[in-house]
């Protein structure tokens, strides 16, 4: 087992290490602002790039392609000559020995912590429905969402040429909050707009979404109002939301809401969030998802040089927890870089504080709401919401490679209804399909072609699909 402790060590009486864990938005703002600082900075993710999560839907539904929204962590700390970078995994912390455990057996001692881990999927005890839904947390999961959405298409095209009829392209998205709201807007974009003139033998306009959501409505965090003009949104497009409904199963092309069974060709998972392991390693007390209870200096009790942030944090501010969500990530990544830089000067440590500017939600081809509450106070839904969507995720990007040129790539596509990034990598087996197809084509979609009928003709066997509605289980 090697120990890396850089090229300062507190004993020699050189300058601070602080290790940063995670390349998040609070992780990377923390980063760049230690760069600047007399210290050494080790950021440690087993990935080696930061990606921009509020665009990740738009990888999942094709519109942009991963390096679009991705760059190597690497490149963003280029210019800050104090800081390293590793990709590798943290296993164990010793908080006492303020010493770290990474997975390639490498002990890194620090003198400040920042832990920055977010979250990933929580399927509230049922994990083996995680290989029938896919949540969105990561390119990867991106890349595998947008090989599903493509792949349905692409099946119904073949198996409607080869047998006359296809299986129902019912999509059901569970979890009614911004990622799935976002979800059910573009899937239904992409089938209604974008690939309409694609396919000879299907309609992809006629697929049907649905969103499940288990309270009484849509983004629920947000005011009652934009709710209500976030449910109209998606209704004026096609998207069925079903709220006050629990899933009870999920399985290979299938749904259980209750004893109702609800047959889909992709299920996309967007119900809840469970944060990193790494939160209980600490031996910090800790919230029921796991988040560390931290103060106002964002340290957890008696861990004064550790800074806990982002969805790692359970912080509360005016009697509300401070959300997960990019701003209160970045906001914290900074304060806690400032915090180590007044302990250098010698300086009282401030309070954080989130400062809410508000929050947006898009939800398909020029409709969204926002909440702003900065620079004025109001609710806006629709065009003008999502033109300021537009506008803020522009100004995000900042920082990015060639930022105006994926911009302008971005916009050529949304604008032109261009073909984006419609690749499908991986297998093309479809979870569910085989189900699908089995049986009697009851109810199936069947308009026919010359040539498939040819093909029925000449001796082809006819399968069958399920209905693709809801029934009784």
């Amino acid at each position: 087992m090697s120990q890396l402790t850089g090229k300062y060590s507190p004993e020699s009486g050189h300058r601070p290490r602080v290790a940063v864990v995670g390349g998040g938005f609070a992780g990377i703002n923390a980063a760049l602002k230690l760069g600047k600082l007399p210290v050494d900075v080790t950021v440690i993710d087993r990935r080696n790039h930061h990606t921009f999560q509020p665009l990740l839907y738009q990888v999942a539904l094709a519109v942009l392609s991963p390096a679009q929204i991705a760059q190597p962590i690497r490149s963003i700390l280029k210019d800050k000559a104090n800081t390293e970078v590793l990709m590798d995994e943290v296993v164990g912390i010793d908080a006492r020995a303020r010493k770290l455990s990474l997975g390639s057996g490498t002990v890194i001692s620090y003198d400040y912590l920042i832990l920055s881990t977010g979250a990933t999927h929580s399927y509230f005890g049922h994990e083996d429905w995680a290989k029938y839904a896919p949540g969105l947390k990561s390119v990867e999961d991106a890349t595998e969402i947008r090989r599903r959405v493509l792949l349905a298409f692409e099946l119904a095209e073949r198996h409607m040429l080869e047998h006359g009829w296809h299986p129902p392209l019912d999509f059901v998205i569970i979890g009614g909050g911004p990622t799935g709201v976002e979800l059910a807007g573009a899937v239904s974009d992409i089938a209604r707009l974008y690939m309409k003139h694609d396919f000879r033998h299907i309609d992809p306009a006629k697929a049907r979404v649905i969103v499940i959501e288990g309270s009484p409505r849509v983004l629920s965090t947000f005011p009652e109002d934009l709710s209500a003009k976030a449910q109209k949104q998606l209704e004026d497009i096609g998207v069925e939301v079903w709220t006050n409904k629990h899933v009870t199963e999920v399985g290979p092309g299938y749904v259980m809401v209750g004893d109702q069974r609800i047959d889909a060709v992709v299920i996309l998972w967007a119900a809840g969030v469970a944060t990193s392991p790494l939160g209980r390693m600490l031996g910090a007390p800790v919230d029921k998802r796991g988040a560390v209870l931290v103060d106002q200096q964002l340290n957890p009790e008696g861990l004064p040089e550790i800074f806990v942030c982002g969805d790692l944090a359970h912080i509360e501010q005016d009697g509300r927890l401070v959300p997960g969500v990019a701003q209160p990530a970045i906001q914290m990544g900074r304060f806690a870089a400032k915090t180590i830089a007044a302990d250098l000067e010698g300086k009282p440590r401030g309070n954080f504080r989130y400062w809410d500017k508000g929050d947006m939600a898009t939800i398909g081809r020029q409709a969204a709401v926002a909440k702003i509450e900065w620079p004025f106070k109001a609710h806006w839904g629709g065009f003008l919401a999502w033109l300021t969507w537009l506008v803020i995720h522009i100004y995000f990007l900042i920082g990015f490679r060639n930022r105006l040129a994926i911009f302008w790539t971005w916009a050529w596509t949304y604008f032109t209804f261009a073909e984006g990034a419609r690749l499908i990598t991986g297998d093309q087996h479809l979870s569910g399909w085989e189900n699908a197809t089995a049986g009697s084509p009851r109810n199936a979609t069947s308009s026919i072609s010359e040539h498939s009928l040819e093909v029925e003709q000449a001796g082809e066997p006819v399968g069958a699909a399920s209905n693709g509605v809801v029934k009784q289980a």
